[in-house]
């Protein structure tokens, strides 16, 4: 392959009139949150959420804890493959602007925190299911990932997102029920306690590929751990308003989503498994459907496959395989 995939940029501003766009992926937390007739009022109190958690993290000279609000971009990437001129969606993720009310002024946050990848949805709702398809033993395919990681690679490392972007992105995830978290000794004033897995995830393994590495952090006022990935030093490469900014949006997202995990009456203990059919937790007053969430990762995965796989299948392996 002679050119290298051009990537373009499109920013949208994630307020209460904020309409998904076609190109969306329906599942991703925004998107589910602003359709149907609660959309405003979820995105509203969701908003609320995120700009009262910030404000209790960043308490210092913040007495009425109304200081800070955070504003909320949906950064979408499309890539044009060959210079067909046909750009397929790639990865949407959100940037995080902290707004000072005392002094009127603007702070950037982090880019990444939210994750939505169609060819995330390919590799593990159709191409992950088919490999396993009647087989005795489940397993992972020899190349799983290596095409959604270099194409994130290459986006990270790209002239395009320099232009946008100062620093590499972060990543915040849920924790993984099938895993038990051991609490460490080691605290953060932001990010809080750390907490360390039993074992290594297909999850973990994917965004390795990605050339991201993973820390488990529970943050003050929260009562379970959260998933970081990030790239170089988490603890000292972001500022501490810029880890509140993704602690206090993806900590919010996580609530609405995961109640039972994030929205539990009881705080992680020292050995902590999380655990989705926990009945001792609260709802928020946001209307999520996680049913159709599920439901429609494979209808997203075939989206793919029809779009991006198997028109450009040919150059798509032959990229891959001379990407450094």
């Amino acid at each position: 392959m002679n050119k290298q995939f051009t990537f373009t940029v499109n920013r949208i501003c994630l307020d209460e009139n904020y309409h998904p766009s076609d190109t969306t992926r329906i599942t991703t937390n925004f998107a589910n949150l602003a359709r149907g007739s609660y959309r405003q009022a979820n995105l509203r109190k969701a908003l609320t959420m995120i700009d009262n958690s910030f404000n209790a993290l960043a308490h210092w000279d913040n007495p009425k804890g109304d200081r800070y609000t955070v504003e909320l971009e949906i950064i979408s990437v499309n890539i044009d493959i060959a210079g067909s001129g046909q750009a397929f969606p790639s990865i949407e993720i959100l940037k995080t602007t902290i707004v000072d009310s005392k002094t009127n002024k603007r702070i950037d946050g982090i880019v990444g925190n939210n994750f939505s990848s169609y060819l995330r949805d390919y590799d593990f709702s159709v191409l992950l299911p088919e490999h396993n398809k009647d087989q005795a033993k489940f397993s992972i395919p020899t190349d799983f990932g290596e095409l959604h990681g270099k194409l994130f690679k290459s986006f990270v490392n790209s002239d395009v997102y320099k232009q946008h972007f100062t620093k590499p992105p972060v990543i915040c995830l849920s924790v993984s029920d099938n895993k038990t978290y051991q609490r460490t000794e080691n605290q953060h004033p932001v990010l809080g306690v750390e907490y360390l897995p039993n074992e290594s995830s297909l999850t973990e393994q994917y965004f390795q590929k990605m050339g991201l590495q993973v820390r488990y952090f529970m943050p003050p006022n929260t009562v379970a751990p959260l998933a970081f990935y990030f790239v170089g030093d988490l603890l000292n490469d972001y500022s501490h308003f810029e880890l509140i900014s993704t602690i206090s949006t993806m900590g919010t997202f996580q609530k609405i989503y995961r109640p039972e995990i994030y929205n539990a009456n009881a705080v992680a203990g020292k050995c902590y498994q999380p655990n989705l059919n926990n009945l001792d937790h609260s709802l928020t007053q946001i209307v999520y459907d996680r049913a159709e969430r599920s439901q429609l990762a494979s209808e997203q995965g075939k989206f793919a496959a029809e779009h991006f796989i198997k028109p450009y299948q040919a150059v798509l392996e032959q990229w891959t395989a001379h990407y450094a």
